[in-house]
């Protein structure tokens, strides 16, 4: 077991000098809300989605549900950075992201993420009414989010609601109801995302320790975080089993959630007794995959019994 005292940083940025262009600009901003990592959340509404529509969506259902996506991801990371700029300027691992670093003027980010809201708002307006009425609801746990960890332990639970909001707001965006089917990926969604950002918190332990921040690494150490993360995995694959007799998903969805398993037990083997050092491929590799293969899965089997 490794000491608790100084956890690696896995998520160091380097300090880059953008263009004066308003595309550098751009380029910046979508460096610092890490665009790329949409792909964390954005299968699994695709996932929730085409179980909805028990096959594939219109294009048109298809595009609006990626326009929100983006504008609601893209909205939450830039209000994070936005009001943790003074928290990321004192922390070592984040004091070169372009708010602290002077890269980016707080008026500019406050310019993007008001284009990402509206742009989420926009798209919701032309998937269903419902989306549009559920749209302030998730625009208040997407800045809620980044309050909570000035409070609560609680904040990586908080953080999966945001997202829970994909799969459940793509089911709506084809239903227009809100069904028991996806509530339950919704809190499947929650609690694989909780659990990964605890294991991600872990690289400021010592950090919100010493800031009087609040986290579950910080409440219960990394033995003790470890293990909630494992539960909250576990939790997380049981509400998926779930679903199969509720859908009457098939062996194929089943095959997806056995891979999906093997990836997680990967992904904490890697951490296995407190060891950090693998932070940066558990977070980064194992979650990317892991939304993608259900995703995956889960069309080859909708599209499979539709076949046959």
């Amino acid at each position: 077991m490794r000491s608790e005292e100084k956890p690696p940083c896995v998520d160091g940025e380097k300090l880059r000098i953008p263009g004066k262009s308003l595309i550098g600009r751009v380029r910046t901003f979508l460096e610092m809300i890490k665009f790329a990592h949409t792909v964390f959340a954005l299968p699994f509404a695709f996932t929730g989605a085409v179980l909805a529509a028990r096959g594939l969506p219109t294009l048109y259902q298809t595009f609006w549900i990626l326009m929100a996506m983006v504008g609601a991801r893209t909205a939450a990371m830039g209000l994070n950075r936005l009001i943790d700029a003074e928290i990321d300027a004192q922390n070592p691992r984040t004091s070169n992201r372009a708010i602290p670093a002077g890269l980016l003027s707080k008026g500019m980010v406050t310019v993007f993420i008001a284009l990402s809201i509206a742009l989420m708002l926009y798209a919701a307006f032309k998937l269903n009414p419902l989306c549009l009425y559920l749209s302030p609801l998730a625009l208040f746990f997407l800045v809620l989010y980044s309050y909570c960890k000035r409070f609560t332990a609680l904040a990586h639970v908080v953080l999966g609601i945001c997202l829970a909001g994909a799969p459940l707001g793509a089911w709506i965006a084809i239903k227009g109801e809100v069904e028991l089917p996806a509530v339950l990926l919704g809190v499947a969604v929650l609690l694989w995302v909780a659990g990964f950002d605890i294991l991600y918190a872990l690289q400021d332990l010592d950090f919100d320790r010493a800031r009087g921040l609040h986290s579950i690494p910080v409440r219960l150490g990394i033995r003790g975080s470890l293990r909630a993360a494992r539960l909250f995995h576990l939790v997380m694959l049981g509400i998926l089993i779930a679903l199969c007799p509720l859908l009457s998903l098939g062996t194929l969805f089943i095959a997806g959630l056995i891979v999906t398993a093997a990836l997680l037990v990967y992904e904490h083997w890697l951490l296995r007794r407190g060891d950090l050092s693998k932070l940066d491929a558990a977070f980064f590799n194992m979650n990317g995959y892991i939304s993608v293969t259900i995703f995956l899965f889960t069309l080859a089997d909708i599209l499979s019994r539709q076949a046959g």
